[in-house]
């Protein structure tokens, strides 16, 4: 999960969301530390090891347009069954003035949740892909 959703996520999220993301360019880097992609964000810590990453999202389109940024810390644990948890922490700096709203946070969980349900699927009908 881990390698398709962080390493590999400019070749698949594209091909199971295409409606969310038309392409997701490398504009610098390898996939490591500092990668720059195309969709506003680069990973602001890569590790692979404990299959983490950090990365922050500066003004996004899809806030409503009251964030200055996002930071994302997000993390899998393994989970015994062969399986993994996905953990995901948002800190959300709002810009000067505005206030939170909570229909956004619900709505940016669900289409996380049904970007990664996707990607969960698309594995255990391909489980050769990202072994």
């Amino acid at each position: 999960m881990f390698k398709a959703v962080i390493l590999d996520c400019h070749n698949l999220f594209p091909k199971l969301a295409p409606h969310a993301f038309k392409s997701i360019d490398i504009l610098e880097g390898d996939g490591g530390d500092g990668t720059l992609k195309r969709y506003d964000f680069g990973d602001d810590a890569l590790d692979k090891d404990n299959f983490s990453v950090k990365y922050t999202i500066y003004e996004r389109d899809g806030g409503w347009g009251i964030f200055e940024k996002v930071v994302y810390d997000i993390k899998f644990v393994a989970s015994g069954d062969s399986g993994c948890i996905y953990k995901v922490a948002a800190e959300c700096h709002l810009k000067a003035g505005e206030e939170s709203k909570e229909e956004f946070v619900k709505d940016s969980q669900e289409k996380g949740t049904s970007l990664y349900r996707a990607v969960e699927s698309h594995l255990l009908a391909n489980p050769h892909l990202y072994a």
